[in-house]
């Protein structure tokens, strides 16, 4: 069976109109990721008081000594001792940087906000999929 032309050309256009949707779709999904990284703050004070870094040596302690911290850092092949040895040796300022920057740690996997990128993303596309169906 042989389709008319007009029929065909409408198929044709319709593929095309298609296929640079997608195109366009992706290309603005992919182009709206932020980066990811974040400005880190320079180094701190030189002149730190002992008390501060004091404060800042339990916070980041507390932290390594933490249950699922205590527990990967083991898996790593590192004890306690030697966790709370090296955090001895810091510099007064890389400390005071790290305890200033805890709460920017992650474990490994997405963030929250990468989530949150994934699922837009995939909602622009179920959505263009029901369209375009």
């Amino acid at each position: 069976m042989v389709c008319p032309a007009g029929v065909a050309r409408k198929k044709e256009v319709f593929v095309l109109k298609r296929s640079a949707l997608v195109v366009l779709l992706l290309s603005v999904t992919f182009l709206a990721v932020p980066t990811f990284a974040a400005p880190m703050p320079s180094k701190t004070f030189a002149n730190q008081s002992l008390a501060t870094r004091d404060a800042d040596l339990a916070l980041v302690r507390d932290v390594a000594a933490n249950e699922q911290v205590a527990k990967v850092l083991a898996a790593r092949g590192f004890s306690q001792e030697q966790v709370n040895q090296k955090l001895a040796q810091l510099s007064a300022q890389d400390l005071h940087q790290l305890a200033q920057n805890l709460n920017q740690l992650q474990a490994a996997g997405l963030t929250q906000q990468e989530w949150i990128w994934i699922g837009i993303g995939a909602l622009a596309a179920l959505i263009l999929i029901i369209a375009l169906s």
